[in-house]
């Protein structure tokens, strides 16, 4: 799998085994009301869950994929049926990342840090329609030399229905350029993002020991700046105060 930076977004079609949340203007996440489906829905849920072709069938719907693109970003059908495709993911990480570092340390091991990765930053990778979901976790995180455990991470397909916007865990098995030929080029329609597994508590028994004293360093970092930043606020407030006292005492 190849790679370079740029915009995106994407769509992706749903597997009933997947975690379906939706998202308000608050970013806050819920479970999707449970409700039985219209017949019309059932139709389309039925057309969405197909997750094989025939040869002829991927051949007329690259065809189409091609014609619509605007990117340049096209599927290319290769010999034995397989065929290759470009898909946009957008990195969305809250917490901070170990990062391999250029430098060594005592003994010739790779200096790690922790350090947050801009939010909003889209990459593209090229692949093939063999390549699974973790394949792709594993090369995004190969991007940007992180060390962290892939399984801590997961790859969602966020997507628009009904005037809403839900957000779906994709599973490790599940081949992303699949989904992105189903769902067309429309980027609007359907996007693929990368964030942290979803667990509610933050499992800190997945992290090693230097990871663990890289937060903790972050953490004082922070610390250190909130004091910081109060210290100055309430100097602020001593310095207004002791001139309105002046002001009111008058000349001594």
């Amino acid at each position: 799998m190849t790679w370079n930076s740029t915009m995106s977004s994407g769509y992706s079609s749903l597997e009933e085994d997947s975690e379906e949340y939706f998202f308000t203007a608050r970013t806050s996440f819920f479970k999707k009301p449970s409700g039985k489906l219209t017949e019309s829905k059932d139709v389309e849920k039925e057309r969405e869950l197909r997750t094989e072709f025939s040869r002829e069938e991927i051949r007329q719907r690259i065809e189409i994929y091609n014609s619509l693109t605007k990117d340049h970003l096209k599927m290319t059908l290769g010999p034995t049926g397989v065929y290759t495709g470009f898909i946009k993911v957008q990195m969305d990480l809250r917490r901070p990342v170990t990062v391999r570092g250029g430098q060594t340390g005592a003994g010739g091991a790779v200096v790690e840090e922790a350090f947050y990765l801009p939010r909003g930053v889209t990459n593209t990778l090229h692949i093939s329609s063999i390549n699974t979901v973790r394949q792709v976790i594993v090369a995004l995180l190969n991007k940007f030399t992180v060390a962290d455990n892939p399984a801590k991470y997961a790859l969602y397909k966020r997507y628009h229905r009904e005037e809403q916007v839900y957000v779906c865990k994709l599973a490790d098995g599940e081949q992303p350029l699949f989904l992105r030929l189903v769902a067309g080029p429309d980027v609007d329609t359907l996007s693929f993002v990368l964030r942290e597994q979803q667990t509610g508590e933050v499992m800190w028994d997945a992290f090693s020991i230097p990871e663990l004293r890289n937060f903790l360093r972050i953490l004082d970092k922070e610390e250190e700046e909130q004091k910081e930043a109060v210290i100055r606020r309430y100097d602020t407030y001593r310095q207004r105060l002791q001139e309105a006292l002046r002001e009111l005492r008058g000349p001594s």
